[in-house]
């Protein structure tokens, strides 16, 4: 067992020397779609796409005004927490949001701070709620990548929408998608880990649960009874438990500022924890990733870390 937790420890440090980079590089202009899978999509490393959607109106026209203008009567599903934290651990819980059906232009009341609220609000339903719920704004914005629909040979699974306030902060967590995230207006902060880190992030099981404001505006958090137990991050890699989480001292995140007008191509697998700028507004797409030999390897490392515990 000793030997293993060795080889675990040793695997990610000779991953960052053979291939990942320090930083997120930069591209100044998308790439071929053949030479974008060459360098980014088949080595599955990060990098953020300057240029890539100067065309779109939604760069332009997405402001309040434009958007209750023309999606303001609209009801779409808003996560509500007291804290700004969505689908993450609190104490012994994994809550996820109240989800609330609200008009566009109560939410917007809401991010200019015409009405105040001590709750956090923020849409990040990942359903492909652009197509589902506000088609009327898919005109100022392209359904999908071509470069990356060729590249892969698909279109993507989801086009999500994401609107919400500074504390609205999105936990450590993975997607089995090739995620391209574009951000409209303001700026996202992210903090990278790439899978090879994974015998370095810590798991545990939780019972899921889920927000529900009260009539005093409280929040009570209410479990979901009979479901199965959540596996999810419990570590805040702001300020990071290491007398608990021993081992994370050894993870290499990559931070990374992407803002508006820039696309950050994230990999299929990375750990990532998202923060933002006040109002910031964002389109992404999601590709279902290829459950290829990476994807092997992937599962047997996750398995070994299940199997000797902390490193």
């Amino acid at each position: 067992m000793d030997e293993v937790k060795e080889c675990l420890r040793d695997f990610p440090k000779e991953a960052r020397e053979l291939y990942l980079n320090d930083a997120v590089p930069y591209l100044d202009e998308p790439l071929s779609p053949l030479q974008f899978y060459r360098d980014w999509i088949g080595p599955n490393k990060p990098c953020i796409i300057r240029n890539a959607f100067n065309d779109w109106p939604a760069l332009s026209k997405w402001n309040p005004t434009y958007l209750r203008e023309k999606v303001g009567s609209k009801v779409i599903s808003v996560a509500v927490t007291p804290n700004g934290f969505a689908d993450a651990v609190n104490g012994n819980r994994f809550v996820m949001p109240e989800e609330r059906q609200m008009s566009f232009s109560s939410l917007l009341d809401i991010v200019e701070g015409k009405i105040k609220s001590s709750a956090v609000f923020y849409v990040q339903k990942q359903c492909s709620n652009l197509m589902e719920e506000i088609p009327e704004l898919t005109g100022d914005v392209q359904t999908h990548i071509p470069w990356m629909s060729e590249a892969l040979g698909k279109l993507p699974d989801a086009v999500n929408f994401w609107l919400g306030e500074e504390s609205a902060v999105t936990s450590m967590h993975k997607d089995h998608y090739e995620n391209l995230y574009c951000v409209i207006s303001g700026q996202k902060e992210f903090i990278l880990l790439p899978p090879t880190d994974r015998p370095f992030i810590p798991y545990e099981l939780y019972q899921p649960a889920t927000y529900r404001q009260k009539d005093d505006g409280t929040f009570e958090i209410v479990d979901e009874e009979n479901s199965p137990k959540v596996p999810w991050i419990p570590l805040d890699p702001l300020k990071p438990d290491f007398e608990r989480f021993p081992s994370y001292r050894h993870a290499k995140a990559l931070h990374c500022t992407v803002k508006a007008g820039e696309m950050l191509y994230l990999p299929s697998l990375w750990f990532h924890h998202v923060r933002q700028s006040h109002g910031c507004i964002a389109v992404n797409f999601w590709y279902d990733m290829e459950y290829d030999i990476k994807y092997n390897y992937f599962q047997l490392v996750e398995a070994l870390t299940n199997a000797v515990g902390s490193l």
